[in-house]
């Protein structure tokens, strides 16, 4: 729909949300929000992935043997995944920016109290806490973020906080370089613990919760949830503040006078129950759509890599650098047993190995900014079956190379799979409707979790025993991604825009509602 086109039977000034959405542009107050979520996507991973630097660093002090050390690397994801199906339905309920609140003060307030934890089980306990708190962040900030901007613009919206997401796991190894090496210990009676770095780390990884916080009190709830929860007139002057703060520097009038009601579609009241969300993902015409996007969550089981990514890299820096492991494959690496560093400092994880975890991570921001680029040309759904199926060959190559330095290349284009999480958002934003987005967010990634959990066990057992095959099997299943994307429509033929009462139905050209755009 044209920016400046008015529907002939409606008051001049009387348009659709859509196009008052457009008419708020996209300025000041867009790239604050992108900018606030990108900081709430590295909180969500400063929280929940604080365990692949914390597990093998505080091994010493706490003592904790294999089996416990997987255990502690488990349990954010069990935090995730309980707490994400949660949030989702909190936020399409009583409201986004709301919960997000909530969130972020519950995941900050557990993060900085696991910095104490006296053992290894209350660091499991608290840790799974905050990372139930922190589940939300990613599915209700994307949401609020999409429903915030010009329908023009959400797409690059939500793949530049994705390339974010990708390369936080590499910022938080990048804050572990100067602070795990230090020395210092200092003992608290009171607890009997020594404050050593592993726990300073813990409570640096605080800092983006706490900026988000803040940063997120002053920002304004998302306009289209207000919209579809029957107050257009409240959605107005949101986008009137929108406008304000998008416009700060230009006198653009805003000149909307009224959100056609009639559009409104019916949404959830804040007492309805989590069942009322979820059924209707469970009923067509979005039943198809759910299932779809949960088994490709379910499949992406390149993240459990990302897990155990700061030790797989050790092993591989300390066995090359003795010049021992050149023709050998990742697996064989992985396999031998460790030198013997002197001087070096217990528990430690090595420098070089963070650098380059840094160096995967920005890989992964690099190539999602290319695809993005591209993306329009492609189709998402045509790029996410590339993807997947490429990085799954490589995942299979990895460990038929006998060269370290190929295998590792291999790798690192496995491991640069994960840039399709931001697809499945992008395509998933598109195809529910506002009432359920972030619930339809949360769902599948809750059961992309839960097969997260179980893979982290099975991996970590694997690498230890048949690694080999962990390879073979976890690059199988996301190569496999390939065949269940082929059943979700070419985006690229649903491009053209529909009315505000069409955008809440399901994305199926087969079916008289007509799609979205995807």
């Amino acid at each position: 729909m044209a920016e400046n086109e008015v529907k002939p039977s409606e008051p001049s000034g009387k348009v659709s949300f859509d196009e008052a959405l457009d008419k708020s542009g996209f300025g000041l107050y867009s790239y604050t929000m992108t900018c606030l979520t990108g900081i709430a996507v590295i909180a969500y991973v400063s929280i929940a992935y604080a365990s692949t630097i914390i597990v093998p660093t505080s091994a010493c002090e706490l003592e904790t043997t294999i089996s416990q050390q997987g255990l502690l690397a488990s349990g954010p994801t069990v935090g995730s995944m309980i707490g994400g199906l949660i949030w989702g339905y909190l936020a399409d309920t009583r409201g986004r920016r709301k919960m997000m609140l909530v969130g972020l003060f519950g995941g900050t307030i557990f993060n900085l109290i696991a910095s104490i934890s006296v053992n290894w089980i209350m660091l499991l306990i608290i840790q799974f806490i905050a990372s139930s708190f922190g589940s939300g962040f990613y599915a209700i900030s994307m949401s609020l973020l999409s429903e915030s901007v010009p329908v023009a613009k959400r797409n690059l919206v939500v793949l530049v906080v994705s390339s974010i997401f990708l390369l936080s796991q590499g910022l938080i190894s990048g804050l572990a370089i100067p602070i795990i090496p230090m020395s210092f210990s200092y003992y608290l009676p009171a607890l009997d613990i020594y404050f050593n770095s592993w726990r300073l780390l813990l409570i640096v990884y605080s800092v983006p919760s706490i900026v988000s916080f803040i940063w997120m009190y002053f920002m304004q709830e998302s306009p289209k949830f207000v919209y579809v929860k029957g107050d257009p007139d409240r959605a107005l002057e949101i986008l009137r503040r929108i406008h304000r703060v998008n416009n700060l520097w230009s006198k653009e009038e805003f000149n909307v006078t009224g959100i056609i009601e009639q559009e409104v579609t019916e949404a959830p009241e804040e007492k309805s129950s989590i069942k009322d969300q979820i059924v209707p993902l469970f009923k067509t015409p979005l039943l198809k759509y759910t299932l779809i996007v949960t088994g490709l969550q379910a499949f992406r089981q390149v993240a459990a890599f990302f897990v155990w990514l700061p030790t797989i890299l050790n092993q591989f820096v300390l066995i090359v650098e003795t010049g021992e492991g050149t023709d050998l494959t990742m697996c064989n690496i992985i396999d031998m047993d460790a030198p013997v560093v002197e001087d070096s400092v217990p528990c430690a994880l090595d420098e070089t190995s963070l650098l380059i975890v840094l160096a995967f991570t920005a890989l992964t921001f690099l190539v999602n900014v290319f695809l993005t680029t591209v993306i329009h040309k492609v189709g998402r759904r045509n790029m996410v079956i590339i993807v997947t199926a490429l990085s799954g060959i490589c995942g299979i190559l990895v460990n038929l190379i006998p060269n370290a330095y190929a295998s590792l290349i291999m790798f690192a284009i496995f491991s640069s799979g994960i840039v399709v999480i931001g697809f499945y958002t992008a395509i998933t934003v598109a195809i529910f409707p506002t009432h359920l987005r972030a619930l339809a967010i949360a769902l599948p990634m809750t059961f992309g979790r839960l097969a997260t959990f179980a893979s982290i066990q099975i991996l970590n057992l694997m690498l230890a025993t048949s690694c080999d095959a962990g390879f073979y099997l976890f690059a199988g299943l996301f190569g496999s991604s390939a065949i269940i994307a082929s059943f979700l429509p070419d985006d690229r033929r649903l491009q053209k825009p529909v009315p505000e009462n069409k955008e809440e139905n399901v994305e199926n050209p087969d079916e008289k509602q007509t799609p979205t755009k995807l």
